[in-house]
C-alpha cells in the first residue's frame, strides 16, 4: 500500500499532541479518511525527534480511567507520524516541506508562553527562535514557491489563539518589510482556526509492560474534547465524535481553561508547599478538596454563569477527572510555564468576578496572594 502523503507540519513533539491530535489523525487514517501523515518539528533539544525517528514514528498511548462508570484500560498504537525534524539542525528540510504541494495543515502546541516574540529574530534567521517567527518563515517559503495557502490549527491554551497568531505573523511580516501581497495571502488564502482542546495526558506508569519497551509511551484519560472553528476554505479535517465544529470556540475555551486549568493551577499553588506530588494526592486531602470545591462553585463558576454552557456540571466532571485512580498527574508538569498560566487561568476570573459582583473573590485573592508571595513579589 502506498503511504499517505505528508500533509501536516506539526510544531511540538510533546505528550499532549501525541495523545490527542496525532491519535485522532491516526484513527481517521485507519477509518479511511486519508488525512495524511505528520512531520513533527522539535524546537527544543532533539531527544523526542530522535526517539520518534528510531521508532518509525510509532508509539503507544495507554487510555486509562472511568467512562460511563466503566473502567477503561487499553493500549493504542499511533502511526500517524512519518518523521521528526530538529529545527536547529534541519531548518532547510523544514522549509522544503513548507513548499510541498501535498501540505495542507499546520498544527501547534507551544504552551501559553509560545507566542512571545524574540527580538533577535530576523528575516534571515535559520531558524528564528520564536514560534511565530518560525511559522512566518514557513509560510513565506510556501508563498514564494507559489503554493496554495494552508489551514493553521493552533492548540495553545490562549483565547482566540489563531487570531492572535495571525496578528503576530502579520506584525513580523511588516517589520521585516515583506511585500503587501504576502500579507494579503496570509489573511485571505490561509485559514486560521481558533480551537479548544481538552484531555489530561501524563507520563507512563513505571510498572506498565510497555514502559521498558517504548520510551515514548504516554497515558491519557478516556475523556477527550476538541472544539474546532469552522471557516470557509479550510481543508477537510478529522471527523471524530470528540471533535465539535463551531462558529465560535470562545465559550468552550472559557469553560475549560477557567474551570479545569484554573483548578489545576490553583491546586498546584496550594498543594506543592504542603508536599503533595500528584493531583490525585492533593484532591484526596480533605482540606484541599473542600477548598478547591469552594473555589470552583463559589467564585469560578459564578463568574462564568450565563457565558458558557453548564459550568456547574463541567466543574463537577472536572473534580471527578482529578480523582482518576489511574493517572499519575504530577504537579511539577502543571508547574511548567507557571507564570504565564496564572495570567491566563486565574487572573481574568478574579477581575471578572469583581466586575460582575462588585466585591472581591476571597479565595482567588488568597491563592493569587500566596502565589505572589512564593515568587517573592508583593501582592
Amino acid at each position: 500500500m502506498t503511504p499517505l502523503p505528508e500533509t501536516v507540519l506539526q510544531f511540538g513533539a510533546g505528550r499532549f499532541l501525541r495523545a490527542f491530535a496525532d491519535l485522532f489523525i491516526h484513527h481517521a487514517n485507519v477509518a479511511g479518511q486519508h488525512i495524511g501523515r505528520i512531520v513533527v518539528v522539535q524546537s527544543t533539544g532533539d531527544d523526542r525527534a530522535r526517539l520518534l525517528n528510531q521508532s518509525g514514528g510509532k508509539y503507544h498511548v495507554v487510555i486509562r480511567g472511568l467512562e460511563a462508570g466503566q473502567t477503561v484500560d487499553r493500549v493504542e498504537e499511533v502511526a500517524s507520524i512519518s518523521r521528526a525534524l530538529v529545527a536547529s539542525q534541519q531548518w532547510g528540510e523544514i522549509l522544503n516541506i513548507a513548499r510541498a504541494p501535498e501540505l495542507r495543515f499546520i498544527l501547534s502546541n507551544t504552551t501559553e508562553a509560545g507566542y512571545n516574540l524574540d527580538p533577535s529574530d530576523r528575516a534571515d534567521s535559520a531558524p528564528p527562535q520564536s514560534f511565530p517567527a518560525k511559522l512566518l518563515a514557513v509560510l513565506k517559503a510556501r508563498f514564494d514557491a507559489g503554493k496554495p495557502g494552508l489551514t493553521i490549527i493552533p492548540c495553545e491554551l490562549q483565547e482566540h489563539q489563531a487570531d492572535k497568531l495571525l496578528a503576530l505573523v502579520l506584525q513580523l511580516a511588516e517589520s521585516w518589510k515583506y511585500a503587501a501581497e504576502f500579507s494579503t495571502w496570509l489573511k485571505t488564502k490561509c485559514v486560521w482556526l481558533n480551537t479548544l482542546v481538552d484531555r489530561i495526558v501524563v507520563g507512563p506508569p513505571k510498572d506498565h509492560p510497555l514502559a521498558g519497551k517504548d520510551p515514548l509511551l504516554i497515558v491519557a484519560e478516556p475523556f477527550a474534547f476538541w472544539a474546532l472553528q469552522e471557516k470557509l476554505g479550510a481543508f477537510p479535517f478529522v471527523r471524530n465524535p470528540a471533535i465539535v465544529r463551531t462558529a465560535d470556540a470562545e465559550p468552550y475555551f472559557l469553560r475549560k481553561v477557567r474551570i479545569l486549568n484554573g483548578a489545576h493551577t490553583a491546586l498546584l499553588i496550594k498543594a506543592r508547599p504542603r508536599g503533595f506530588v500528584t493531583v490525585r494526592e492533593a484532591i484526596n486531602d480533605a482540606a484541599l478538596s473542600t477548598w478547591l470545591q469552594r473555589l470552583l462553585f463559589e467564585e469560578i463558576v459564578p463568574a462564568l454563569e450565563g457565558r458558557v454552557d453548564d459550568p456547574r456540571g463541567f466543574a463537577k466532571q472536572t473534580l471527578e477527572r482529578f480523582r482518576n485512580p489511574f493517572l499519575e498527574h504530577k504537579l511539577r508538569d502543571i508547574a511548567l510555564h507557571h507564570d504565564a498560566k496564572v495570567l491566563v487561568r486565574l487572573v481574568p476570573t478574579q477581575a471578572e468576578f469583581r466586575e460582575k459582583f462588585g466585591r472581591n473573590p476571597p479565595l482567588l485573592d488568597e491563592v493569587l496572594a500566596e502565589n505572589a508571595a512564593a515568587a517573592g513579589v508583593k501582592s
